[in-house]
């Protein structure tokens, strides 16, 4: 293995398609084992956009059990291509816009990271909005006079995105140390709210009591399945850059039987804090409140609310800067290396977080789970087909590494781009978003990222065979 690695790194450490933030992991430094998984699950889970998914799905509707069967459904759907897109990076130690060139072409494949980038960008902005919410609001208990100003909510995002853009201009370093205690904190502030609903509503019982708003099984459906869509497509775009974390495993089984263990668990449980705590609204107000920091804007304790909004501030930035920002500016950075440093790809995620307007993808839950979720699921899910289709059933597992990082390799298709991959990208895209277009075909978009990704796996299978078989080496197994 070490002659492998040795002549490896001699030939591309002077390729344009190498940098050492890109290279294989060599062996010394896989080091992540199954706790390592299962933490990096808990502390992506428990985040206030978690607690309004789930919350989301009671103001649809749905009963308690309801939600809280989605929720696990859903996370369990997605640990399928999760666990999937997880083997190559911990067999072969690269990350997931290396992967992507081989299906996509060693040019190619900055469709599929742009893709992935301009979703974390829109997450950004969410992230960002929520931040601005709760600065608002906290403004508003200490000066209540705030809340008559006009454009109040709008100052208040600038302000918090100010903040962003400072930390990233300045350096993550800055905040290096609040990483591993933004999980805590929001599970603070989660066992905090559930035992004031549970207080203020009478018990568990008259918060479980409230029933499902659906007449009929079909009402419910045309509900359900739009919302375990978005369920799945909330980790979409972890399901396609997890060999980022993946190529750190000592093994496959360890990889594996961490983030089984936590992804699914993590998220119900958290999500059942929101399901509960929104469930009693609906007992304590009369209707559902999906949205924690609108709730705390209804606290009679000012310390109560202070205490809790800082803590959302603190934590939402501390998860913003690291699960949103880091990605994309990475993606945009690999579109032009030499122009585009990390910092300048983190001012391109700031604005375009601005452009995609999320004060709008958080209007309501229609928005955020037939809109915002369903909407980028149907290019993400065909993303995922490709990828999964091209390793496992096209190349048996097997990939050249060195001509990942090479031009007029393996990899080179026509000028850098698979056209097949392409071609199979649009066919899967279009099939999901048509849905949006023609009513009676409705449901292809309410599945989309399903859709999207059975019909672009299909595609490039067929595409693929019907060309030269692909190469593959017999590089050994890594882990």
């Amino acid at each position: 293995m070490t002659t492998i690695q040795d002549s490896l790194r001699s030939r591309i450490e002077s390729s344009p398609l190498y940098n050492p933030d890109l290279a294989p992991v060599t062996a010394e430094r896989r080091h992540w084992g199954t706790y390592n998984y299962a933490a990096l699950w808990v502390s992506m889970s428990v985040n206030i956009l978690t607690y309004m998914l789930a919350a989301s799905l009671i103001q649809g509707g749905m009963s308690w059990k309801q939600a809280v069967a989605t929720v696990f459904l859903g996370n369990s759907i997605v640990l399928i291509p999760m666990l999937l897109n997880s083997h190559p990076g911990a067999r072969y130690g690269v990350p997931f816009p290396v992967l992507a060139r081989a299906s996509f072409g060693v040019l190619g494949a900055n469709v599929a990271a742009v893709l992935r980038a301009l979703v974390a960008c829109g997450w950004f902005g969410i992230q960002t909005w929520i931040g601005g919410e709760a600065i608002r609001t906290l403004i508003t208990v200490l000066a209540p006079g705030w809340a008559q100003v006009a454009y109040g909510s709008a100052i208040c995002f600038f302000a918090f995105w100010l903040i962003n853009l400072a930390v990233i201009l300045k350096g993550i370093e800055y905040i290096r140390f609040l990483q591993g205690i933004s999980a805590p904190i929001l599970l603070a502030v989660g066992v905090a709210l559930l035992a004031w609903a549970y207080r203020a509503a009478g018990g568990f019982g008259p918060m479980l009591s409230a029933p499902s708003r659906f007449a009929t099984f079909s009402d419910f459906l045309k509900f359900l399945i739009p919302a375990l869509n978005g369920t799945v497509g909330f980790w979409a775009t972890v399901s396609l850059n997890i060999p980022d974390f993946t190529r750190f495993a000592r093994s496959q089984r360890q990889q594996a039987v961490g983030q089984a263990l936590a992804l699914p668990i993590t998220m119900t449980l958290y999500s059942l804090i929101g399901i509960l705590v929104t469930s009693a609204t609906v007992v304590i107000y009369g209707t559902a409140i999906w949205d924690p920091v609108q709730l705390l804007s209804r606290f009679h304790s000012p310390v109560a609310v202070i205490v809790s909004l800082l803590a959302i501030l603190l934590a939402t930035l501390n998860v913003n800067i690291g699960a949103n920002v880091v990605s994309p500016a990475n993606d945009f950075s690999n579109l032009w290396p030499r122009k585009i440093s990390f910092r300048m790809g983190g001012v391109i995620t700031c604005f375009m977080g601005i452009a995609l307007m999320p004060w709008k993808l958080l209007a309501n839950y229609k928005t955020f789970i037939l809109g915002w979720l369903g909407g980028y699921a149907a290019f993400l899910g065909p993303v995922a087909g490709i990828m999964i289709c091209d390793y496992f059933v096209v190349r048996g597992r097997t990939l050249l590494v060195e001509d990942l990082y090479l031009r007029d390799g393996a990899y080179e298709y026509l000028h850098g781009f698979n056209w097949v991959a392409l071609a199979a990208l649009a066919a899967g895209a279009a099939t999901a978003l048509v849905g949006l277009v023609v009513p009676p075909l409705r449901t292809l978009y309410d599945y989309s990222w399903f859709v999207g990704f059975c019909v672009s796996f299909l595609t490039y299978y067929a595409l693929m065979k019907s060309q030269k078989e692909p190469r593959v080496s017999v590089l050994e197994e890594a882990s």
